[in-house]
């Protein structure tokens, strides 16, 4: 059984996961601090870091869809359409990200998890930096663009599910890439987070890689960051964020990698 780390610890990774979930729920790509704190400062194996995380990763998600469904973003047609879409093609993703990642040595994890952060952080630099239109205007009730959606909702699932990271690090900027207003991207991948991360930790639990230790402790205050961070995102220009996590994402990325 895992044992409880020391208070120091305890109190950075309490700390990290506050912010992760704030980021969460205020531009998407926040939940990743959470899977390299728990790669990064803990002994668990790779499975069990991802494993950990996609279990908290769903109380997020919960917290996260209430909150934008009551300030509206996910009540219209358009939100329920894509966030449908993306939630029920992302599970067979999640799952077999789950089964891959049995394949895959901590030092390789460290790699894939670093590549995420990196590419995640440059995205957002670049996108903010160079002010780019949306690629192309995507309507999730055309029954052609359901399908870029679904095999969206299915890359991103396999993704998440391989390196322990939510679904809104990696889908709100690729449905912001699409066209999707901000804070709309966001509402709907906490949708999405709630089928990748759960389907991904049955598939961790399965496997007996979860954690139950860490997962309170950085579970917790990851639901806690999650309720402030919608409240934040309604209140302060996403810009903003956005240039401050790409910021931060590139090192800790290249990091990872080295």
């Amino acid at each position: 059984m895992t044992q409880v780390p020391p208070l120091g610890l305890l109190v950075v990774l309490v700390a990290v996961a506050l912010a992760s979930g704030v980021g969460c729920t205020t531009i998407g790509p926040g939940g990743i601090f959470a899977t390299i704190a728990l790669y990064a400062l803990t002994p668990l194996s790779s499975a069990e870091v991802a494993g950990t995380a996609h279990v908290t990763f769903v109380g997020v998600g919960v917290v996260g869809a209430v909150g934008y469904a009551r300030s509206g973003e996910l009540l219209g047609g358009e939100g329920r359409a894509l966030a449908a879409i993306l939630s029920a093609t992302s599970v067979l993703g999640a799952l077999a990200g789950a089964r891959l990642n049995a394949a895959v040595s901590r030092e390789l994890f460290g790699v894939l998890l670093g590549g995420v952060a990196a590419a995640t952080g440059a995205t957002l630099l670049y996108r903010q930096r160079r002010d780019l239109e949306p690629v192309v205007a995507v309507d999730a009730h055309r029954g052609r663009d359901r399908l870029l959606l679904g095999a969206l909702g299915l890359g991103l699932g396999a993704a998440a599910g391989l390196v322990g990271v939510g679904g809104p690090v990696l889908a709100v900027p690729a449905l912001v890439v699409l066209g999707t207003p901000v804070l709309l991207a966001v509402g709907v991948a906490q949708v999405q987070a709630i089928f990748i991360s759960g389907f991904a930790g049955l598939g961790y639990l399965s496997y007996g890689a979860v954690s139950p230790v860490y997962a309170l402790i950085v579970g917790v205050p990851l639901a806690i960051g999650a309720i402030a961070g919608w409240v934040i995102a309604h209140r302060v220009d996403p810009e903003r964020l956005k240039a401050a996590l790409g910021v931060v994402l590139l090192p800790v990325g290249a990091y990872l990698m080295v």
